[in-house]
């Protein structure tokens, strides 16, 4: 009899695509669906990207590269790290992947095994735990707290270390929440892992998108005294809309890039030569086009969040950064419409989706029962829409 090998048994399916997939199979059915289940902007590459991977092809970007990147792109990240974190990396401490997904599942399989334990914050973006399992380790879930900002504090994590602990991830802004840590509190928790020698995955997809003046910092700036234990992960998918292109890279100790080339060279090779390109004109050409995106998700985000606000049963902080709304929605949770109970935040997405198209994704998938992520990567319009059939859906519960 054929069967699969036992690793696959440890970790489940994506919440977040299966959601989404839910969607569009409705929306291809005939049905009107609002989605606001997927974690990618809904603006379009930039044209000036666009023009730059088209040059590309037409100039050769159509054979094999290093395994983990190009010269030329390795060296535009590294140059835009130091702008952006005021913090050098050499080529040699760069890996470019297929993803930032991709660059955190080579990390899972060349640094975790049986017997590990990997301490992650929740709410955690859904990938976190499944990526340690399935290399071997054990994912340690810190609960946080809305009351905390969903941010983990340094007694907890002090807490949740132990002589097994091989790495700590951090996500800021985060996905699901899109709560930040602030200087002061990042040299807390740089405080707590100085005194206890593990790996620290620090995940700053979302760096670049933070709201009102907030001043994002790196753990790389705060914290350099921990340069040789830390791993920045990132990428060209969030900040310039660039999800299907596959591009997100790595900040290294050069032993770990190492390790990690040697996986990648015998797994995908090289990610695709012209969206390497197209992530080098990303970088290292014009940034207007990020701050336009960031100043509409900013009035975006103020606008779900007033609206879900507005909805009896439902309540919403402000998000730092990101562009996710997490939602409270455990006034919602024992009503009913007709013989139709809504015990869980999954009841609540299925009946959502169910009864008035609209999908989100519920807060379980994410380790915080009670909530719900919305992503606000969508037009006003659509957001307008969403929030009304939210409303309406609350309204019938009773």
């Amino acid at each position: 009899m054929k069967r699969f090998a036992e690793r696959l048994s440890r970790i489940q399916p994506s919440a977040t695509v299966a959601i989404s997939t839910k969607a569009r199979q409705l929306a291809a059915e005939g049905k009107d669906i609002l989605s606001f289940s997927m974690g990618e902007p809904d603006f379009d590459t930039p044209e000036h990207i666009k023009k730059g991977a088209a040059q590309a092809i037409v100039d050769g970007a159509t054979r094999y590269t290093a395994a983990t990147g190009t010269p030329e792109l390795k060296k535009a990240i590294c140059d835009a790290a130091e702008r952006r974190r005021g913090v050098k990396w050499t080529p040699a401490e760069c890996a470019v992947s297929v993803g930032a997904k991709h660059v955190l599942f080579n990390l899972a399989l060349c640094l975790f095994e049986k017997g590990d334990e990997v301490v992650i914050p929740a709410p955690y973006w859904v990938s976190y735990p499944e990526q340690v399992s399935l290399a071997g380790a054990e994912p340690v879930i810190v609960e946080t707290t809305e009351e905390s900002g969903f941010k983990v504090l340094p007694e907890q994590l002090k807490a949740a270390l132990t002589p097994a602990t091989k790495a700590v991830v951090l996500c800021s802004p985060s996905n699901p929440t899109g709560s930040a840590y602030t200087e002061a509190e990042l040299r807390a928790l740089a405080d707590v892992l100085a005194e206890h020698e593990c790996w620290i995955i620090v995940d700053e997809i979302y760096g670049e998108l933070v709201y009102e003046g907030f001043d994002q910092k790196s753990l790389a700036t705060v914290a350099p005294e921990l340069r040789d234990r830390l791993l920045v992960v990132d990428g060209v998918s969030k900040t310039y809309a660039m999800t299907g292109w596959r591009i997100g890279w790595l900040l290294a100790p050069a032993e770990v890039i190492a390790a990690c080339n040697k996986l990648q060279g015998q797994s995908t090779t090289n990610p695709t030569a012209v969206a390497q390109e197209a992530a080098r004109y990303a970088v290292a050409e014009t940034q207007d086009c990020v701050a336009e995106m960031r100043g509409a998700f900013e009035k975006r985000r103020d606008r779900i969040v007033e609206g879900l606000n507005a909805i009896e049963g439902v309540s919403c902080r402000k998000p730092e950064g990101a562009f996710y709304a997490f939602a409270n929605v455990q006034g919602l949770l024992g009503k009913a419409d007709g013989d139709r109970t809504i015990t869980t935040d999954l009841d609540l997405c299925d009946y959502l989706l169910d009864t008035v198209g609209v999908a989100l994704v519920p807060g379980s998938a994410f380790g915080a029962p009670g909530y719900v992520r919305i992503s606000y990567a969508a037009s006003t319009e659509q957001i307008d829409e969403g929030l009304r059939r939210l409303g309406q859906a609350a309204a019938k519960l009773a």
